[in-house]
């Protein structure tokens, strides 16, 4: 017995190895920088420039701390560094939070999304104050400012809220809210905002269609009208893919938005990102407004999916399937960008892991930059996971330390590394 006891450590420890090699064959991971790891559960990341000093600052709800914070950008000299923090709200479950000026009174507010048994989405109101919200020391989330916190009544303990978008839908009042929930009730709608938007019993609720589990919803002219659709992923249900929603005219905003649905994905599509051609170098500026769009998306189940705009119908795609890295992990996001400044597209991937694999690496497409080539190498930003793993969120590409290379914000909640950006080492 205790010789094949043994032998069977000994094939575990091979593996293990093996594991190991394929993410450390990848070059070294990106120097990591702590913006804030004092509490649990940092699901997300948020960016507005919420005290006008020119810097984007960040918003993030703590999912089993129940805390939603703000962290206010210190700029690129002191960006290594922790930066100032605020707690704006205490609610159960945050799963998203988001800035926005929701009153239009110049001071920014912070929107949450709950999930658990609160099932609710709350409005974080800034303080009236001359001069917007500054918080002059680093204090790890312990200081509050005097926000007062209340739920949406139309959505009160309703839906498992996931992600809130602000969004002008009817060019009425202030900034309108898209929501999209998971779950048995889940669905995609917005919350229309009325004349006084601190009367929340006013705000009414428009439902658009039908969801599983949303993971992104992004602004964009899908159909080159001149107004802004909306672009979701759904990870699960009858509607899981990639979906854009075709908005009316404002006057007709509160009635049918069309569903046109990308055929051509498969697995649970995860958090998305949206661009242009990846040949914009060889594009005239002149040509730039007539492009269709890129999407990439990975899945949970080790699928990376791109789309590719045949023209600004947004009906006609050519989806195709990239090979999923070896070594990494469940996808969770997917961000393009030119990582290394050679003018040519990357792709970004996070997600969520066992141990001895990487959480984010991104991918580089060799000379001709073309990604539907298939053919990568990759590259290590995380490092490989320890005996936690790792779970990563959705994806922002900014220039941080203004070194003119894009570095990577993130959260991860498994081995509690919290907000957390990781330096691109290009220049």
């Amino acid at each position: 017995m205790g010789k094949q006891m043994s032998v069977v450590g000994m094939v575990w420890l091979l593996a293990s190895v093996a594991a190991a090699e394929e993410p450390t064959s990848r070059g070294q991971p990106w120097r990591r920088h702590t913006i804030d790891d004092s509490a649990r559960g940092a699901d997300g990341v948020r960016l507005a420039d919420v005290n006008g000093d020119g810097h984007l600052d960040i918003a993030t709800g703590w999912e089993e701390a129940g805390l939603v914070r703000l962290y206010l950008n210190p700029g690129p000299t002191k960006a290594k560094e922790r930066w100032p923090a605020v707690t704006v709200g205490k609610v159960k479950s945050p799963e998203d939070a988001v800035p926005v000026d929701l009153d239009g009174d110049g001071h920014f507010d912070v929107v949450s999304c709950c999930e658990g048994n609160t099932k609710s989405v709350f409005v974080h109101w800034g303080p009236h104050v001359a001069g917007t919200l500054r918080v002059p020391t680093v204090d790890n989330g312990t200081r509050s400012v005097p926000t007062t916190t209340e739920p949406f009544p139309a959505l009160a303990g309703k839906r498992l809220a996931m992600f809130c978008l602000p969004m002008q839908v009817d060019g009425e009042n202030g900034i309108d809210l898209v929501i999209g929930s998971k779950g048995k009730e889940a669905d995609v709608g917005w919350l229309r905002s009325p004349k006084n938007p601190r009367d929340l019993p006013e705000w009414t609720w428009h439902p658009l269609t039908k969801a599983g589990w949303i993971m992104s919803l992004v602004a964009r002219d899908m159909d080159g009208d001149g107004d802004d659709d909306l672009l979701v992923s759904d990870r699960k249900g009858a509607n899981r893919g990639v979906y854009w929603l075709e908005r009316p005219a404002p006057k007709d905003a509160t009635g049918k938005w069309s569903l046109h649905y990308l055929r051509g994905f498969g697995g649970e599509v995860m958090f998305l990102d949206v661009g242009q051609v990846s040949n914009l170098s060889k594009t005239k500026p002149e040509q730039v407004k007539n492009l269709s769009y890129d999407i990439i998306v990975p899945t949970h189940d080790h699928h990376l999916w791109l789309a590719q705009g045949q023209d600004k119908s947004g009906d006609k795609w050519n989806v195709t399937e990239l090979p999923w890295p070896k070594g990494i992990g469940n996808g969770k996001s997917a961000a393009f960008a030119d990582v290394d400044l050679d003018g040519r597209r990357d792709i970004v991937i996070s997600c969520e892991t066992r141990e001895q694999v990487s959480g984010i690496v991104w991918l580089s497409f060799g000379k001709s930059g073309q990604v539907e080539n298939l053919s990568y190498e990759v590259h290590e930003i995380s490092g490989i996971a320890g005996p936690k793993g790792l779970k990563f969120d959705r994806l922002e590409l900014i220039d941080l330390d203004a070194d003119g290379d894009l570095d990577v914000l993130t959260t991860e909640e498994r081995s509690l590394w919290g907000v957390v950006w990781f330096e691109n080492p290009t220049k």
